[in-house]
């Protein structure tokens, strides 16, 4: 696992061959069987592969047009009803304080990084997109006003193959019993 964990890298230029039925799949499997606080699973994932509404998508992403040479888009979106009864109206955005919503964030996270290793895995390169405001990217997928949408995956074949970015040592973020 460290190996993928050290190869992976956000890709940007993709080749315009699809991604097959049972590679997705297995993306989206590791998103499924990933952990979550008290097992509320609070992901949902819409999966885009038409290039009109990956291009609505890619609008919405601040016109980022690399985007659009993924032939699919996977957007992770967190949903606080799995962890809580929704009251009617209720409006999350990147504003939102309530605790449910953070934690199903994070869990939805813990989902994503499971699917991007997978793409590795399959061969697939990926990139997390999270550069869009809610009240933009809800109306063009559908998604309801208390879902949270977490980010977009572009998702395929790698056409490009990014040096690895500077980390940094372990003695710089890891502490011992206390801070």
């Amino acid at each position: 696992m460290i190996e993928s964990i050290q190869h992976r890298r956000s890709i940007r230029k993709y080749l315009p061959e699809p991604v097959s039925p049972e590679k997705l799949r297995a993306v989206l499997e590791a998103g499924r069987l990933s952990p979550s606080g008290n097992n509320k699973q609070p992901w949902q994932f819409i999966v885009i592969q038409s290039a009109q509404q990956r291009q609505a998508v890619m609008e919405v992403c601040h016109n980022q047009t690399w985007m659009m040479t993924a032939p699919a888009f996977i957007i992770a979106v967190a949903d606080i009803a799995a962890r809580v009864e929704v009251e009617p109206g209720l409006y999350l955005d990147e504003n939102s304080p309530h605790l449910d919503l953070k934690c199903a964030i994070r869990d939805t996270a813990i989902a994503v990084g499971s699917m991007l290793l997978e793409a590795y895995a399959q061969g697939l390169g990926t990139c997390w997109v999270g550069f869009f405001d809610q009240a933009e990217i809800r109306p063009v997928l559908g998604i309801p006003d208390d879902k949270y949408v977490l980010g977009v995956i572009p998702l395929g074949y790698p056409a490009e193959q990014p040096a690895a970015r500077p980390r940094k040592a372990m003695s710089e973020i890891v502490r011992a019993e206390t801070w």
